[in-house]
């Protein structure tokens, strides 16, 4: 809203705004921005507009019903879709498109300014396998407009399927789907509509589900800088290979919610209790930072070379992610993945 009332101020009021990013739509809700009307007003104050489509690029052309999010759009400038998502191609590989070959040109990096030969290169960075974008190529190739709409139908017949096994008038007690999803992807809340006995916590129903063989994203709870309290949800990107096991994929989410409803969330002052004492002042080593994850049941293995990589429950780890302040959250998270990929100790 801020944002708004300076860019409809005009240039005046957006004279330090050097750019203005919407989603098309957003990865933690696939909520999706309203693209034409912060077009709009910023172009009329000479702010260019960035579409973040990196998700939704190569989905959302086939998606039936949407407003224009692209550079159809009068006063959008440039569009991001990554073709590792649903362009179905290996890492590596992105789109940027800009409206105009000037705004195009300043992406380059060029230089002469070194003994050796002119350096000009598309973006910042240099060296780079050819791998990732001949694979993209072959791929799109391949598949065509024809074979991306088929596969982007089914992931959309999966989404569609899914929202209502969750949130339909047959759905799980207990949960609901968060906002209005836009694009194969959505986020799965604790309703709050109905009784504490019958809600289900999205983390304790990912880690239940979790014990069945499936894996769903925990994504913590947020509060923005306008004191919105955005909760904690579990995060579902549905691809076309899911159309064709939602036979065995619903099951499993009903019975993972019937196991944990009306069960609270881990207590977050329980298991800062639980914590080792901690100098502030002191840096975190690798050591005090495993310590930590071990005091809250994180199954860090240590340096017994016997042991299992792995982590037990991530609904307490969440819990944590909200109540810790996030620089120390951060360093513990880069400890457990650490911990997780480093090679084990000779035997």
């Amino acid at each position: 809203a801020a944002l708004g009332a300076r860019l409809a101020a005009g240039p005046e009021g957006a004279a330090d705004v050097a750019l203005v990013v919407v989603s098309a739509p957003s990865y933690p809700h696939a909520a999706a921005d309203p693209v034409a009307d912060v077009a709009a007003l910023a172009s009329a104050a000479g702010v260019p507009v960035h579409v973040d489509a990196c998700i939704g690029g190569f989905a959302l052309p086939f998606w039936p019903g949407l407003p224009a999010w692209d550079l159809r759009v009068p006063g959008v400038t440039s569009v991001s879709a990554d073709l590792h998502k649903y362009a179905f191609a290996p890492k590596g590989a992105s789109v940027l498109l800009h409206r105009d070959r000037d705004r195009q040109r300043a992406q380059y990096f060029a230089t002469t300014r070194w003994p050796g030969y002119p350096v000009v290169n598309p973006t910042l960075l240099g060296s780079r396998s050819g791998g990732p974008l001949a694979a993209a190529w072959a791929i799109l190739q391949a598949l065509g407009a024809d074979g991306l709409a088929t596969l982007a139908g089914r992931a959309r017949r999966a989404t569609l399927a899914l929202r209502d096994a969750v949130d339909g008038p047959a759905g799980i007690d207990g949960l609901r789907v968060v906002g209005s999803p836009v694009g194969p992807l959505l986020a799965v809340a604790a309703d709050d509509a109905v009784p504490a006995e019958r809600r289900v916590d999205p983390h304790l129903w990912a880690d239940a589900v979790s014990t069945r063989g499936w894996t769903l994203q925990a994504q913590p709870g947020l509060e923005q800088g306008d004191g919105t309290r955005l909760p904690h949800t579990t995060h579902l990107t549905v691809t076309p290979v899911t159309d064709g096991v939602l036979g065995e994929l619903v099951p499993v989410l009903r019975a993972a919610a019937d196991d944990v409803r009306g069960l609270p969330r881990p207590d977050a002052g329980a298991l800062l209790g639980s914590l080792p004492p901690l100098d502030p002042a002191a840096p975190l080593d690798s050591a005090t930072a495993a310590a930590l994850l071990d005091a809250v049941g994180l199954g860090t293995v240590g340096d017994d070379p016997d042991a299992a990589p792995g982590v037990g429950p991530m609904a307490p780890l969440l819990a944590l992610v909200e109540a810790l302040p996030a620089p120390l959250v951060e360093r513990l998270l880069v400890e457990l993945l650490a911990r997780l990929v480093e090679p084990r100790a000779a035997v």
